[in-house]
């Protein structure tokens, strides 16, 4: 194993996003990570597109690279694994309700009883005592409670057609790299104290942390029509040259970025137009400022010719892409901004790449998503059981199978009937489907 937390191990409790993400980190940092698997597997092996094996292209972007056991806490023996596991690992990651892995002694303070300088991180929505320690929680919820849909829904304002969340889970990834970060801090501590210690990550607390614009709603802060910062929530969306849609990240709006524009464009005089002299100004006929801007933009042969121009008075853009459009990119192609990894069947998965590259050492391939307990029997053997206390736990189920394909497969039929008879459903009268 390579990288630079090469060496560290971690036990992976988690499921679905927040702290499979934390773990999927570390693995990628180089850290040896174990997935324990609950019976009926983490709820990431059934999302659509489903797999007959339970490898999802979800279950593989957060657990690529995990080496994966699955077990019955409700039993005894299974127990008496996951005790074992941890007694060794540097890492217990976990985002269950708050107490809940207490009830099978495997909460902080029975395993750092048994291991002094484990680190152990708890993800949880509200943290794990408080008022709200035992809600559930998802990320459009804690964004939703976190001010992060309100201010979306301000700042969109009309532009909105329903009251709507983001498509993507802030809150589980944030926080699960804020695990990130917490953990290297712990570990940094034990080189220094000797001894471990426990980490509260909550997702609420990270939504309200990462929220640039917390210091105005805070504070009860007013800026009239001014954007909040330097117009980056503020930026317009333009047609390129040759029909390409782009973003600026500079706002017309905003009394200091609107200079930016005046300078790119070579029009002085709009300073002194009465329609734009204002913040306010400007916001009440954005439109027609809009579309003076359009028609300059219209005035340069390619969207290389415009964006040198918009550089040299500090106005970033960005064409809007897909992802599968920015992956086949030069950038791409010299950052090495995907990986495939097997798909456990007949495939590959392409996921992103790892977001830094560092000067000394190399970083571990990042290995290949792990069926649900596939290494039930190796990393039982290196604690010291035999193969007949092997064939012993998995026969009285304290040891699991591959029971997400099982369900998975079942999942398959029924979408597959549903589909089937739906389709004979818009078939005419007597056309056999």
């Amino acid at each position: 194993m390579s990288g630079p937390l090469s060496g560290l191990k971690v036990v992976d409790f988690s499921r679905v996003l927040a702290g499979p993400l934390c773990a999927r980190t570390l693995a990628d940092l180089g850290a040896e990570v174990i997935k324990v698997e609950p019976p009926r597997a983490d709820a990431s092996r059934f999302s659509a597109p489903y797999r007959a094996n339970g490898v999802t292209g979800y279950f593989a972007q957060q657990n690529t690279g995990k080496r994966n056991i699955s077990i019955d806490l409700n039993k005894e023996s299974a127990r008496a694994i996951a005790i074992k596991l941890c007694e060794d690992a540097d890492i217990v990651i976990e985002n269950f309700r708050p107490g809940a892995l207490a009830a099978f002694g495997l909460d902080y303070e029975s395993l750092s009883a048994r291991n002094p300088k484990l680190v152990y991180v708890s993800i949880s929505g509200y943290g794990q005592a408080g008022p709200w320690s035992r809600r559930m929680a998802y990320a459009p919820t804690i964004q939703a409670e976190a001010g992060f849909t309100f201010h979306s829904r301000r700042h969109f304002g009309e532009n909105l057609a329903a009251p709507q969340t983001d498509a993507l889970s802030h809150a589980d990834v944030y926080t699960g790299l804020q695990g990130v970060i917490a953990v290297l801090s712990a570990i940094h501590s034990r080189s220094v104290t000797g001894r471990g210690q426990y980490v509260d990550v909550c997702m609420l607390a990270t939504m309200m942390s990462i929220n640039e614009h917390a210091h105005i709603d805070l504070n009860g802060l007013d800026t009239g029509d001014e954007p909040a910062i330097l117009g980056a929530t503020s930026g317009s969306f333009f047609s390129g040259p040759n029909g390409e849609q782009f973003i600026s990240a500079t706002s017309l709006v905003s009394t200091i970025t609107f200079q930016f524009f005046i300078a790119a464009m070579r029009r002085p005089d709009l300073a002194d137009d009465p329609r734009f002299r204002t913040a306010t100004d400007r916001k009440t006929n954005l439109e027609a400022l809009t579309k003076i801007v359009q028609a300059w933009i219209y005035t340069f042969p390619d969207l290389a010719s415009l964006d040198a121009q918009l550089d040299e008075a500090k106005i970033a853009m960005g064409e809007v892409k897909s992802l599968s459009e920015v992956a086949t990119s030069d950038w791409a192609e010299y950052w090495g901004a995907t990986h495939a990894v097997s798909d456990r069947a007949d495939g590959t998965y392409n996921l992103p790449s790892r977001p830094w590259k560092f000067s000394s050492g190399d970083l571990p391939e990042p290995g290949d998503p792990a069926l649900q307990g596939e290494h039930n029997a190796e990393i039982c053997g290196e604690y010291g059981y035999s193969n007949d206390e092997i064939a012993q736990m998995t026969e009285n189920g304290a040891l699991i199978g591959n029971f997400a394909a099982v369900i998975s497969s079942l999942i398959i039929d029924r979408v597959g009937d549903v589909y089937n008879q739906s389709k004979a459903e818009e078939s005419p009268r007597g056309e056999q489907g």
